[in-house]
């Protein structure tokens, strides 16, 4: 399993290039000003940065449990992000319908959109961590067959 200071690194740096990308991407497809995406994008980095630590440890626990090994196939990355989006939907929809003053139909229409980008961005952001920083233990471990992601 993945160090803490491992773990902090790949929260910071995904939290901290997501906001680059989702702020100004976001102001231009809603139609707010970048300082209102900056701040519901900066407030749920925050969130999100708390729950992608204690996600992805439950996670990795639950893979070795039930797996007894960490490398993740495609199929198992994909469940990941959705897993993971999920959660942060539940909480994020009733923030983003408050602060921008919207119905929650419009806020989760908006939620949906902003989960979709990131899915496919905590894909390709974890599939490259995990590329250029791999899990030491891990190294030596066959690939699971059809695992061409890993």
């Amino acid at each position: 399993m993945r160090k803490t200071w491992d773990r902090i690194r790949h929260a910071i740096g995904f939290e901290v290039v997501g906001l680059l990308i989702f702020a100004p991407l976001a102001s231009w497809a809603f139609g707010y000003e970048l300082h209102e995406m900056g701040l519901i994008g900066i407030v749920a980095s925050l969130i999100a940065t708390g729950w992608n630590y204690l996600y992805n440890v439950l996670f990795d626990k639950g893979m070795l449990r039930f797996t007894g090994q960490l490398r993740k196939s495609v199929p198992v990355r994909v469940l990941h992000a959705v897993l993971f989006e999920l959660g942060l939907l539940v909480v994020f929809l009733p923030l983003v319908a408050w602060y921008l003053d919207i119905s929650l139909v419009d806020a989760l229409i908006m939620d949906i959109a902003v989960a979709v980008f990131y899915m496919v961005y905590a894909l390709v952001y974890n599939w490259l961590y995990d590329t250029v920083f791999p899990v030491p233990s891990l190294k030596a471990q066959p690939k699971p067959e059809g695992a061409a992601l890993s």
